[in-house]
């Protein structure tokens, strides 16, 4: 299948913010979770922190911002993370759609994630979404390097055992659409939460639902 003067072959999905609406959740916490330990933060603010990014780097801008945080802080937040996360997580409206229209269409489909394999085994089974992507499920956190590097990406591939240029990736952050580019890979960025001139400048296209990215992906 054509898309950009290109063929495509497999899909691979950043997960929170673009197959589950996970962010909303997390940034509540972590804004809440920051206040009791001295920084206090509007919500947007906290969301230009974690968007994109890890846990790990959260924890040291945090820290560099001045919040007192245990040097288990990661493992902790995780901890309630994960509890809201089961209790909550819903699916990006269209996504179930588009991804049976990728499978009918034979376009292989994977998710490459910043984010832990556990996170992903919670919001991705609670969404029904795990059966449509596994066993291609994977963490930067098994690799060496998080995105913006493209280790996540070119690992997926490989798995796939399909060639960068015969990927699209779709991201909904600047540093994962860096990752999708430095991997040799298209990418659509996925703008749902508005962030259209944070994406426009690392992406081939952007879409603001999930049916627009099948309208890219043809199907």
């Amino acid at each position: 299948m054509a898309l950009f003067g290109g063929v495509v072959r497999a899909v691979i999905f950043d997960c929170d913010g673009v197959l589950v609406e996970s962010e909303s959740i997390t940034n509540r916490l972590l804004r809440d979770d920051l206040a009791t330990r001295g920084l206090d933060l509007p919500l947007s603010e906290v969301m230009s922190i974690a968007w994109g990014g890890t846990m790990e780097g959260v924890a040291a801008e945090a820290t560099r911002r001045g919040a007192d945080l245990p040097p288990d802080w990661v493992d902790l937040f995780y901890v309630k993370m994960f509890a809201a996360l089961d209790a909550e997580v819903e699916a990006i409206p269209g996504v179930a759609d588009l991804l049976d229209g990728l499978h009918r269409a034979g376009i292989a489909c994977a998710v490459g994630s910043n984010g832990p394999l556990a996170k992903m085994d919670i919001t991705l089974r609670r969404t029904g979404l795990w059966n449509w992507l596994a066993p291609h499920v994977y963490s930067a956190r098994e690799l060496a390097n998080p995105k913006p590097a493209p280790d996540i990406y070119i690992h997926a591939a490989d798995r796939l055992d399909v060639s960068p240029d015969h990927c699209v990736v779709v991201e909904d952050s600047a540093s994962g659409a860096r990752a999708a580019k430095a991997a040799g890979m298209r990418c659509i960025g996925f703008a749902a939460a508005g962030q259209d001139d944070v994406l426009a400048p690392h992406c081939d296209a952007l879409a603001w639902d999930m049916a627009a990215v099948g309208r890219l992906l043809g199907v």
